[in-house]
């Protein structure tokens, strides 16, 4: 029979994720954590996860955070930082014996490798509830407790020694890459290939043994009649004596009554070489790492370079410090109470700038702030419109003072009897127009410029 209403309506979880009677059967799971161990292990087996989880776990952990108080606009530009906060003071020092840096790097392998990321909170002892401390887990010794209700009732972790710890769910922050199979548990990549990094450390350790047992293909000693125990020692003690190791490898076997046979698989015919390069194909491309982040440089130069690393940080590492931002502010933040509200922790983007991109984006500004200007638009305005930086407009060679004096007398003709005194300016006279009537001669303007009017004086001379 199906939910009723009443149990859908008092459940916390709108389906349940695991059966009533089954919810406690994962407590007993702890000691039989799948393959998370094998999965932290392998970083210590295989040389090119190793480089891979240590480059992307050193890079997450090298970017500084920041705690800030929201605008009311909702623009990161108008964020206040906030440099006094106890949620900020143990962000910068999660625990007395690990400074961010470590315990970052070292959640972040786990996360990493096994998809899970544990953090352990320390309550203050003078305020119950309020975070001192945060301590990394290891994945494979936290489990967590479903519940057919509430989703989760808590979480276990077990000790080096077997003892088994309860914790609430507000003691712990769970970081994981969601697992498709199972909403408790997270999923990395180590976990789908597996089979290859086993690959690779077993062709590494028969190259090992290879030279460890004579450096020869294996064989058999084939002899005719059955030997006693202590014929069959005795053998076996001189073949090691001549054969066994690097330094005896090549010296002629001495058999009595006996025939050697070669096997016929030799280190050609495994193709180790091969072998080993696709498994480091494979463990990348799981990543999604390419090969100069690991120091591959082969066809590599400044451009490519400098796009790789913008890459890096783009799609490998800002993904892991948003995991890290929603688990700060959605879960560590609001355990500090009112003094959390209203806060939120950011990361200094780790994308380095491209210069070639931003050259060319100048350039097509500054082309089209031409075009607009050329076109009758107001220089300023079409500088604010596309984003670019204030600059005077102008002759450079102009008098300000003058271009004040001009646009007032042009353009408010009225008001500049009142507001050239105040700007030091003296008040042009203006001089009347001469008056003419009907009846005036019209006296003709002279082409010579020192032909001057004649005086009363010169109309005298002209009457003697």
């Amino acid at each position: 029979m199906g939910r009723t209403l009443l149990g859908a309506f008092l459940n916390k979880a709108p389906v349940p994720y695991v059966g009533r009677h089954s919810a406690g059967s994962r407590f007993g799971g702890l000691l039989h954590r799948n393959n998370a161990e094998a999965q932290l292990r392998a970083m210590g087996q295989v040389g090119t996860l190793f480089s891979i989880v240590r480059r992307t776990s050193e890079a997450t952990s090298q970017v500084d955070w920041k705690l800030y108080r929201k605008a009311k606009s909702g623009l990161d530009e108008d964020r206040v930082e906030v440099t006094s906060h106890l949620a900020l003071d143990v962000w910068n020092k999660p625990n007395p014996f690990m400074t961010q840096q470590e315990f970052v790097e070292t959640f972040q392998q786990h996360l990493d490798l096994t998809g899970e990321g544990w953090w352990i909170v320390g309550a203050h002892p003078a305020m119950p509830g309020v975070p001192q401390e945060l301590w990394p887990a290891r994945p494979d010794r936290m489990e967590p407790i479903p519940h057919p209700e509430d989703f989760l009732s808590g979480y276990v972790y077990r000790g080096p020694g077997g003892e088994l710890v309860p914790l609430e769910r507000g003691e712990v922050i769970f970081l994981r890459t969601p697992n498709p199979l199972d909403p408790y548990r997270g999923i990395g990549p180590v976990q789908s290939i597996l089979t290859d990094l086993d690959a690779t450390r077993y062709s590494a350790e028969w190259n090992k043994n290879f030279f460890l047992n004579s450096a020869e293909p294996g064989g058999i000693i084939e002899i005719p009649n059955p030997l006693s125990d202590e014929d069959f020692n005795k053998l076996q003690m001189r073949w090691n004596e001549q054969h066994r190791g690097v330094a005896n490898s090549h010296r002629v076997a001495l058999l009595e009554h006996g025939t050697w046979k070669d096997r016929k698989f030799t280190q050609r015919d495994m193709q180790f070489a091969e072998l080993r390069a696709v498994s480091r194909d494979v463990i990348r491309e799981a990543f999604g790492i390419s090969k100069a982040e690991l120091g591959v440089v082969e066809d590599v130069n400044r451009a490519n370079a400098e796009a790789g690393a913008a890459m890096f940080a783009l799609r490998l590492v800002k993904p892991r410090l948003e995991r890290i931002k929603q688990a700060l502010n959605n879960d560590l933040l609001p355990m500090f109470g009112v003094t959390g509200q209203g806060l939120e922790f950011d990361y200094v983007d780790p994308v380095p700038a491209d210069r070639e991109a931003d050259r060319e984006d100048l350039t097509a500004k500054a082309n089209a702030a031409k075009a607009l200007i050329e076109s009758g638009v107001y220089g300023p305005s079409a500088l604010t419109a596309l984003g670019l930086p204030d600059m005077d407009f102008g002759q450079p060679n102009s008098d300000p003072d003058r271009e004040l004096l001009v646009k007032l007398v042009t353009s408010a003709p009225a008001l500049a009897p009142l507001i050239l005194p105040m700007l030091g300016f003296d008040v042009p006279t203006p001089q009347p127009a001469p008056s003419t009537s009907p009846g005036d001669p019209v006296v003709p303007e002279s082409d010579d410029p020192t032909n001057e009017p004649e005086t009363a004086e010169d109309e005298t001379e002209d009457a003697d």
